[in-house]
């Protein structure tokens, strides 16, 4: 049962300069612009460097745009993306989307540490080699204990404080500032590596490089995580004090703000190093501090403290929003709730700190940069994309509870979804299947523990959509023959009552037509609110018994006059019942007014099905159920029955059934032409059935149909309709006489074809 509470604490109440903004943008500013900027402009040049830059920028911008809209729409909780998602396309979604991006922050953690470890490794092996010797005889890899040390100080202040945490992105937002302000004054002056190639200064463009790369795409992965800062602050979306007004104005503020830099920085950098020719090249995808050789002397020591801050700011951003994205899924009870429990003023999710923290130690031991950024990519890519779809759809649907402050065309976030996919393709094929496997898996275990969220989402308003659209289209088309469909109306009253009747209607609906489950109740005994228990009674047991079908209540005092009228009245538009599923009614009293309904439903042109009940219709799995049609040449009874036998034979429950069609003659002397007529018909119609001609010895015809019905498990049977100066009498004597002649058969459908349908068009070749 997921939460009924979206917030049970309100957490501590940030702004958007300290809740969104900062943790957005330290963690746009961090680990790849400083280590991996360089690599991107040696391997695929200015141009396409700044066309990366811009493709990333537009899928974060979009789905801000989207994020944007959902968020002013609703009172966002805690959980960011997951909360966002799963609030409007639904628990199942929320969660298969939820899971891996907890997993894609988690790893983001060993991102960010591993690029500060790399940084870190670099330095020392310039300034103090003996180090790396010492750290390395100590603990094996350097960069690896250096990262586990630096992520087990930064978990514990995460688990301490949030706030604390958040004080100290300030001192490196202005570490951060600081870097770039010597970086851009800075020279290629000092930069030994590159004296003697030719200078790109004053002639960039002869040095852009016009052809496409062909390792454009893996690039374009290894830099888009660089973009994906805006999830630190979506992530926080349960502590801020105003999310409707923070996460739209932070985030579009980051976003902007880092376009420039990003801009900047390979212009500036394609301005001083001659990144087309051998020796530049060399210099930008080997040396990942070349940005602060860029700076030179003592102001390089500010960048390399920028990258240190950047990355360890970066990492705490992740450690801050990951805990909270899996204390949002146990909250709704997607993972167990003792995970999502919530520790001092803040809620602070510490257990969920420490399995966070268990698969980051995982990442660093495991992974390295260029290794882990592909997979945050994909990762990422798809949960940007699942809050662009989200967007759409509510947009799309304009239901009167879509009333956003900040308003995105539906088309503006479907054109984000379509360009995350693209993206996703073009990284790795193979990795988006993967991707949408997993996500797929999570959704379907999800769906079957069947959780009841306490909130709506919009899947019902896009269902409904749809349905319109279809129903008009319905409405106006002209039905034929070779697509007819049953669309039943079982009267069973509650389904254990008549359990055969709901059965044979699912047997014969199977997955191509509508079933639709009906009683009537007492007037007097059933107020409405009882009528919606019932209601939900049977739609429950329904479920259980994994059947689909509909399921109507009338109130009525008399119960067959309340199935006349709900007959009568039931249906929408085009999708009225066609078929009219009964069991018998054996009380003599009750013969006038059966007789009656059989009348208005013929009068309504609704074919009539009437079980007698027997047998169980469902038999051991390793008996060969058998069919018995008695066929009395092509009419619309019969091929109505031919239909029924059918669609039966595809249901599970009489899955390979045998259906044998059986014709009597008079005269032994027809025999053969019976025969010749009858497999002619069957081969024509490519049925996957037996026919049988048998001799009517003398006999009174219902003891010959009986005789030759014993060995069946199911045996339909014609019935005539009222005829027009036939009074109900008289009909009602036939219905009697019928029941009597046909009391020791197995059991039996009788089928009266009465809809205005040419049911031997359904057979003809």
């Amino acid at each position: 049962m997921a939460n009924k509470k979206d917030n049970v604490k309100s957490g501590y109440g940030f702004g958007t300069f300290k809740g969104v903004f900062t943790p957005s943008i330290l963690t746009i500013l961090g680990v790849v612009m400083y280590l991996r900027f360089g690599w991107v402009l040696g391997n695929v040049g200015l141009l396409w460097t700044l066309v990366i830059v811009t493709i990333a920028t537009m899928v974060t911008f979009f789905t801000a745009l989207s994020f944007s809209a959902l968020a002013t729409n609703m009172k966002v909780g805690g959980g960011g993306a997951y909360f966002i998602i799963s609030r409007s396309l639904g628990l199942e979604t929320g969660a298969a989307i939820g899971v891996p991006l907890y997993f894609a922050q988690a790893v983001g953690i060993s991102f960010y540490i591993a690029g500060f470890a790399e940084s870190v490794v670099e330095v020392l092996h310039d300034w103090a080699p003996e180090s790396i010797d010492y750290i390395s005889s100590l603990a094996g890899n350097p960069a690896v204990a250096i990262g586990v040390v630096s992520l087990i100080i930064l978990a514990i202040l995460a688990s301490v404080s949030a706030s604390l945490a958040l004080k100290t992105q300030f001192i490196i937002l202005v570490l951060i500032i600081s870097s770039l302000v010597v970086f851009f004054m800075g020279s290629a002056d000092g930069i030994e590596e590159i004296k003697g190639a030719t200078s790109t200064a004053g002639n960039i463009g002869s040095a852009i490089g016009l052809h496409f790369p062909k390792n454009f795409w893996i690039v374009f992965a290894v830099f888009f995580p660089a973009v994906t800062g805006i999830e630190a602050g979506l992530a926080m979306s349960g502590d801020l004090k105003d999310p409707a007004k923070s996460l739209p104005r932070g985030t579009f503020a980051a976003i902007g703000l880092s376009y420039l830099i990003y801009i900047a920085i390979p212009v500036f950098l394609g301005y001083l190093i001659p990144y087309a020719t051998e020796q530049g090249k060399q210099l930008l995808t080997e040396d990942s501090l070349v940005m602060c050789r860029v700076a030179g002397g003592k102001l390089g020591s500010i960048v390399l403290f920028a990258i240190w801050g950047a990355s360890l700011s970066s990492a705490m951003g992740a450690l801050l929003g990951a805990p909270r994205t899996l204390q949002a899924l146990a909250k709704d009870g997607v993972l167990p709730q003792i995970i999502g429990r919530g520790y001092g003023k803040g809620n602070d999710p510490r257990i969920a700190t420490v399995i966070t923290f268990i698969l980051a130690f995982l990442g660093i031991v495991l992974g390295d940069l260029n290794l882990i950024a592909p997979v945050l990519s994909m990762f990422f890519l798809t949960s940007y994309c699942t809050i662009n779809i989200a967007s759409g759809v509510e947009a799309f649907i304009s239901s009167p509870s879509w009333r956003p402050t900040f308003k995105t065309p539906w088309y503006i976030s479907i054109a984000g979804a379509l360009l995350c996919i693209f993206i996703m393709i073009k990284i790795d094929f193979t990795a988006s299947i993967i991707a949408l496997f997993v996500t797929s898996i999570i959704y379907y275990v999800v769906k079957r523990r069947k959780l009841m969220a306490a909130w709506g989402d919009a899947r019902y308003g896009l269902m409904m959509m749809f349905v319109k659209h279809f129903l008009y289209k319905l409405d106006v088309q002209e039905a034929d023959e070779k697509n007819w469909m049953p669309n039943i109306i079982v009267l069973s009253g509650a389904p254990t009552s008549r359990w055969e009747l709901v059965e044979l209607g699912a047997a014969i609906t199977g997955k191509q037509g509508f079933l639709t489950v009906a009683a009537v109740v007492n007037e007097n005994q059933s107020a409405p609110t009882r009528v919606k228990s019932i209601e939900e009674t049977m739609r429950n047991y329904l479920v259980k018994q994994d059947i689909s079908a509909l399921v109507k209540v009338l109130r009525s005092d008399a119960p067959l006059e309340g199935a006349m009228a709900l007959i009568e009245s039931y249906g929408f538009g085009p999708l009225v019942p066609n078929t009219v599923l009964l069991g018998i009614t054996e009380k003599k009293e009750n013969f006038h007014t059966f007789a009656k309904m059989i009348k208005l439903v013929q009068d309504s042109r609704r074919n009539i099905i009437i079980l007698r009940e027997g047998e169980e219709i469902i038999k051991q799995a390793d008996s060969i159920k058998k069919i018995v049609i008695w066929w009395g040449g092509r009419t619309n009874n019969g091929a109505l029955m031919l239909a029924l036998a059918y669609l039966m034979q595809k249901s599970q429950a009489w899955d390979n059934a045998q259906i044998i069609l059986k014709t009597i003659i008079s005269d032994e002397n027809e025999r053969e032409q019976s025969e010749n007529k009858l497999n002619s018909f069957i081969k024509s119609s490519r049925l996957n059935m037996l026919g049988e001609v048998i001799m009517n010895s003398n006999k009174d015809v219902f003891e010959t149909l009986r005789d030759n019905s014993q060995d069946a498990d199911l045996v339909f049977l014609g019935m005539r309709g009222i005829k027009e100066d036939e009074s109900i009498e008289d009909y009602s004597t036939y219905y009697e006489g019928l029941l009597e002649k046909t009391k020791d058969f197995p059991m039996t459908i009788k089928t009266l074809a009465a809809e205005n349908v040419e049911f031997q068009r359904i057979f003809k070749s």
